[in-house]
């Protein structure tokens, strides 16, 4: 199961990069994707910034980016493993969200990754049906990185 996470924020967040590949693997797993490729960039508001202005045309920093190997819907290979792309998540509008929503900056980022998987497999929220399927894979998913 190749995931990588590479992290690209201050020293100061006290979150270990080792932790985060072992909840994505978890997610993986359960997508039955765990042969799949995944990057994992965690980094902080002045680069998502600068990520979410060239690519979504929104100069202000976000939370989760998702950056797919392929477009469109993505099943799982019997044959070989999938490059699925990359999340990025700022770790800066993590803790902020964190402190918000009155829970741990790891159980946000947990949420965010789960958010950013889902985005790579062909989830998304445009419609309120889509949003619905989305939410519910996504409660799926952080509940099986607690196992």
């Amino acid at each position: 199961m190749p995931v990588l996470v590479t992290r690209k924020a201050p020293a100061s967040v006290a979150l270990r990069s080792q932790h985060v590949r072992s909840i994505a693997e978890k997610m993986l797993r359960y997508l039955e994707r765990e042969s799949d490729e995944l990057s994992i960039l965690l980094t902080d508001d002045a680069f998502i910034r600068t990520l979410n202005a060239t690519h979504r045309g929104k100069d202000r920093p976000t939370d989760v980016l998702s950056f797919a190997q392929e477009e469109g819907e993505s099943s799982p290979s019997e044959q070989e493993p999938a490059l699925l792309g990359d999340v990025v998540i700022s770790l800066d509008t993590a803790e902020r969200q964190a402190r918000t929503r009155r829970h741990s900056l790891l159980d946000e980022v947990t949420f965010l990754l789960a958010h950013g998987i889902l985005h790579l497999i062909g989830y998304d929220h445009q419609t309120d049906e889509e949003e619905a399927a989305m939410n519910l894979m996504t409660a799926r998913l952080v509940e099986s990185a607690k196992s």
